[in-house]
């Protein structure tokens, strides 16, 4: 197959991607379905596996990793109901994949990945897919990027056992912290809007299962099988 073909055919299968996987199942919020639609998530996983990146799964990155299936990376960037003028802290980059699709829908993305062999690889695609508003650093993510707060969007990719306060106070008022929380095999999709200098409004948006958040404010060690 030329390379020519293949890029042909990972955009066909990022149609259906968008169409199969994320309408069907209720995305409406066009710039974020423009936004999965343009991000080559191919480029974010090994090249032994590019032939499933477009499938409803996740899949391994190392470091004991996934990059997160296309519906839940979705699901989390419409619930951030971002407008295009924002800064948004990720926590956990991972591929770097949600970090591309948030950066096409926000102004700047700041993002936190504690392993650092994994911000290397997501760096390298970044420069190679011309991201250019992605900021990166490699430490522990469960405290935030206070240096830089505050921040209109928060976005945690890694299942913490309760929200974390600390992120909460990073939030500007009206900003929105959506983050998994629960146990190492089950968590619930929070939101959190933050309504006043100490009054905050939360909800779920259902059940998931991310790997965990570890971490001061977080677990404190990986269990030994955490998917």
């Amino acid at each position: 197959m030329s390379e020519g073909l293949a890029v042909k055919d990972f955009l066909k299968e990022r149609r259906r991607m968008v169409e199969e996987q994320l309408k069907a199942r209720g995305i409406g919020d066009e710039r974020v379905l423009e936004a999965m639609l343009a991000v080559p998530r191919h480029m974010f996983v090994e090249e032994a596996l590019r032939s499933q990146a477009y499938n409803d799964f996740p899949l391994p990155i190392g470091e004991g990793q996934t990059i997160s299936q296309p519906y839940s990376v979705a699901l989390m960037t419409e619930a951030l109901q971002l407008q295009g003028e924002e800064t948004v802290l990720e926590i956990g980059t991972g591929s770097g994949y949600q970090s591309a699709v948030l950066s096409r829908l926000a102004k700047q993305v700041l993002t936190v990945e504690r392993f650092p062999r994994l911000a290397r690889k997501a760096r390298m695609v970044f420069d190679a897919c011309a991201y250019t508003n992605i900021m990166m650093r490699v430490g522990d993510g469960s405290v935030g990027w206070e240096e830089k707060a505050p921040f209109d969007a928060i976005m945690v990719t890694a299942g913490a056992p309760v929200v974390i306060e600390s992120l909460k106070q990073q939030l500007v008022p009206g900003g929105r912290l959506v983050m998994p929380v629960g146990s190492f095999r089950q968590q619930v999709l929070k939101r959190i809007v933050r309504e006043g200098a100490a009054r905050f409004h939360e909800e779920n948006l259902g059940a998931c299962h991310f790997v965990p958040l570890v971490g001061h404010y977080g677990w404190r060690e990986t269990p030994a099988r955490s998917c």
